[in-house]
């Protein structure tokens, strides 16, 4: 009996010591011995990827251990794989299987956050498909009418995009409100939350209503301490506020509309450093059709307006680096460029909630938001009335 009692004890101690730590164990199935695999987090200063640790592949395995002081999205990046790969680190056994044609294929299981991250990612490609379909059908349409000039069939294709955009739009908003709401315990939650904190246009009640349902672990999180200081601060009343129609710029002005990341040299390059006195934050991608065909009208407005004060900032929410640089200079995009080249996983499109593109956010020389997703005349128009101020 006391070796059964002793073996009990033991078994729990086990389970419990477990859970304070993490264990990474991979399958990199015809990835050779010997290829490195390299874990990544985001640095201090939110300005790039740094390695935490590296272990080589096996017999077509690799094994990581260590401890997570709070779950916080990481990168694996595998050697002669291309992209890298993201999944949240927490303690527990986490089990990641690589698959060395398309990184986009790899999956991960094995801790809760992980599964509901990969659930939440899946119900989010359901609502996304039918643009993604649209995309990939009618992308050589718009590239021959753009070559042709074919000004009806691009304003055509436009138009379509923008209905089902729209749509998009409205079911992922709910998407992530009904998550956030039904989700209380889940990192993926408090992710959410932050990123309404980041909205200027945010109703502050439903802010705090969501922020105080979020499970007491949540709240002690880098991100669930940055949504208490939001809302703090929102409570302080702004000095001058600005009344400009559209987007209202932010009533609190510590509002974080600035970001760094790579230009297509790899250099940092941060918005703050880039600020007209006019500036348009561009969101585009090489793959996107939309954002291609309205390239040339944005080449216009800056040519215009660039001596006046214009400055523009493009983020692209590419993977593939050539195809990147080969747009920009397709299109004569002359302006700041940057990009994390991680898709849909680009931080500055979560900080923002940028669900679809293009997308574009018009800040003033302070980098308050003052107004969004303005096209063709009515944002020229805008430029024209913010330089004349």
């Amino acid at each position: 009996m006391k070796k059964i009692i002793l073996l009990l004890s033991a078994t729990v101690f086990l389970i419990s010591c477990s859970k304070t730590k993490y264990t990474i164990s991979g399958t990199a199935t015809g990835i050779e011995n010997g290829k490195t695999v390299i874990l990544e987090s985001q640095d201090a200063a939110g300005m790039g990827l740094i390695p935490v640790d590296t272990v080589k592949v096996e017999n077509g395995k690799f094994e990581m251990t260590g401890k997570a002081t709070e779950p916080s999205f990481h990168m694996l990046q595998v050697e002669g794989v291309q992209g890298k790969f993201p999944f949240i680190l927490e303690n527990g056994d986490i089990t990641i299987v690589i698959n060395k044609d398309s990184v986009n294929k790899s999956k991960v299981s094995g801790t809760y956050n992980n599964d509901e991250f990969v659930k939440f990612n899946e119900e989010l490609l359901v609502i996304q498909k039918g643009l993604m379909d649209f995309q990939k059908k009618n992308t050589p349409l718009m590239t021959q009418a753009q070559q042709t000039n074919d000004t009806a069939t691009i304003n055509k294709l436009m138009k379509e995009y923008s209905t089902l955009q729209e749509g998009v739009n409205t079911e992922s908003k709910k998407k992530y409100n009904t998550y956030a709401e039904t989700h209380p315990k889940s990192f993926i939650s408090v992710l959410i939350i932050q990123g309404m904190a980041n909205d200027p246009t945010v109703d502050s009640k439903k802010l705090e209503k969501l922020y105080a349902s979020l499970d007491e672990s949540l709240k002690t999180t880098k991100p669930g301490k940055a949504i208490e200081l939001k809302i703090k601060e929102a409570k302080v009343p702004s000095v001058g506020a600005s009344a400009t129609p559209g987007v209202q710029a932010p009533a609190n002005s510590k509002w974080r509309s600035d970001f760094s990341a790579p230009n297509p040299e790899g250099k940092i390059v941060s918005l703050k450093e880039s600020l007209g006195k006019v500036t348009i934050v561009d969101f585009w991608a090489s793959w996107c059709g939309p954002c291609r065909a309205e390239n040339p009208n944005v080449v216009a407005l800056y040519n215009e307006f660039h001596s006046k004060g214009l400055n523009i900032v493009g983020v692209s929410l590419d993977k593939d680096e050539a195809k990147w640089k080969e747009a920009i200079a397709k299109d004569k995009l002359s302006w700041t460029q940057v990009s994390h080249l991680k898709f849909w996983n680009e931080p500055i499109a979560i900080q923002y909630q940028v669900e679809s593109i293009p997308a574009t956010f018009i800040l003033d020389a302070s980098g308050k938001v003052v107004a969004k997703d303005l096209r063709g005349e009515e944002l020229r128009a805008k430029i024209k009335e913010l330089l004349s101020k």
